[in-house]
């Protein structure tokens, strides 16, 4: 794969952290919102609670910056385009594909460092929920788990027939604020049924939050990734 030069750019600033002793047996791919970095997520990880018995490496990349319609055409990280609030406006096929690419190719990574697929779970909130939705359900090696943050998934109409049916035993965890003013709490419920709709599992928990991460969220994820490692989801 060719990276661009704003590809390349972006993926000198993914963050790696390592929880546990040793080498890595496990990791979690975190993909960041909209606007926002790599260094968004790493300091959550000390309160999530996690199990020593294995060793996990985060990592955390950086999106590549691009112009964003809905805000007005300002340059800023961004896996893909938005063009206005409704969900069909948010679906830039390019953009997608390529963060699709980028996750692939990170995953990837893990591999050839030793990780199997199956020990591996893709996580993103909003933007980066979306990416890891589209690209979980059209993977076609096992996956450990998805994660989905305040996002929803995009291309539904097109997922029937695109999603490779590997992961519909994966565990996948989806959350939302209650009150979420960017990523309304319906469209995610919706997208949490859609997934479902497909065959896959998906666990849907509600936080008293807006479009933000929470302590008890943060609770809730580490023993979610413990069980998901344990293999006990």
């Amino acid at each position: 794969m060719t990276l661009t030069p704003a590809q390349q750019a972006a993926a000198k600033q993914t963050r790696t952290v390592v929880h546990g002793a040793g080498e890595p047996t496990h990791a979690v791919i975190w993909l960041h919102g909209l606007g926002a970095s790599s260094d968004d997520f790493p300091p959550v990880i000390p309160y999530l609670g996690l199990s020593g018995s294995r060793t996990i490496r985060f990592v955390f990349p950086q999106a590549p910056e691009r112009p964003i319609t809905i805000n007005g055409g300002m340059v800023m990280p961004g896996w893909y385009d938005i063009k206005g609030m409704d969900l069909v406006d948010k679906e830039d096929l390019e953009g997608m594909s390529e963060s699709r690419a980028t996750l692939e190719r990170l995953i990837q990574e893990q591999v050839d460092k030793g990780v199997p697929t199956s020990n591996i779970i893709i996580a993103g909130f909003s933007q980066g929920g979306a990416v890891a939705y589209y690209t979980g359900l059209r993977y076609p090696q096992k996956l450990a788990g998805i994660m989905a943050l305040s996002t929803y998934m995009p291309f539904a109409g097109a997922a029937a027939s695109e999603h490779s049916g590997v992961n519909v035993q994966t565990p996948i965890m989806a959350m939302h604020g209650l009150h979420d003013g960017v990523v309304p709490l319906s469209i995610g419920k919706q997208s949490a049924d859609a997934v479902k709709a497909l065959g896959y599992t998906v666990e849907w928990k509600g936080y008293a939050m807006e479009h933000n991460v929470i302590p008890e969220q943060l609770t809730d994820i580490g023993a979610w990734l413990n069980r998901v490692f344990e293999g006990e989801v």
